[in-house]
């Protein structure tokens, strides 16, 4: 099975919706495509790059490499100022906005893994939890993290500072709550520790 991310460049940040209608051949030449697929076909020569005339690049790989190589796609494209459309998963990576943290990671259940992933981004991926697609988490490691997993009647949310030992853990039944503590995580804003009755917390 082969597994394939397109790249080319924006001027402002675009939906998924948007990302899975673009007529490819019709966007203008940027520099940047060309620069991306000099460098990723560098960094991965094992990897299929084809990029066509300046205006978006396709980057094919087996669905057992997605995972690794996808982390690495994106982070060559955001260096070169193109979004990234992942069409498995219907999926936009933008520049921005991002949130407080250089550095966050975004890991969810079916193995993407993203370095600062933006904004709408996250809130995409939190749409996709599922049986399938277990958990969504945004991480910085060393500090803290916040996670969610689809459970009966709604969804678990945790939050960890590592630094104080602390694991906090509620039910949640709304997605949108879901949505709003992960962009105030992102933001530097604890306020959803005060919005929802928490279990006691777990220290270690």
């Amino acid at each position: 099975m082969t597994f394939e991310l397109v790249v080319w460049h924006e001027p402002a940040p675009i939906t998924a919706e948007r990302a899975g209608a673009v007529a490819l051949d019709e966007i203008a030449p940027y520099p940047g495509v060309a620069e991306f697929a000099e460098e990723f076909g560098k960094l991965r020569p094992e990897v299929t790059v084809t990029e066509v005339g300046s205006r978006y690049a396709r980057v094919r790989m087996t669905a057992d490499e997605a995972d690794e190589v996808s982390a690495e796609v994106h982070t060559v494209a955001r260096a070169h100022g193109l979004v990234c459309y992942d069409q498995a998963r219907g999926l936009v990576h933008n520049l921005g906005p991002t949130g407080a943290y250089e550095g966050v990671q975004l890991h969810t259940g079916e193995g993407l893994i993203v370095v600062d992933p933006d904004l709408a981004l996250v809130d995409d991926v939190l749409r996709r939890l599922s049986p399938a697609n277990p958990f969504t988490t945004l991480v910085l490691f060393g500090r803290h993290f916040i996670q969610v997993s689809p459970e009966p009647g709604g969804y678990e949310l945790e939050y960890k500072d590592s630094v104080q030992g602390r694991l906090y853990q509620t039910h949640v039944t709304d997605l949108d709550d879901v949505k709003r503590a992960f962009r105030e995580y992102l933001a530097d804003d604890r306020s959803f520790l005060g919005r929802h009755h928490w279990d006691e917390p777990l220290t270690g």
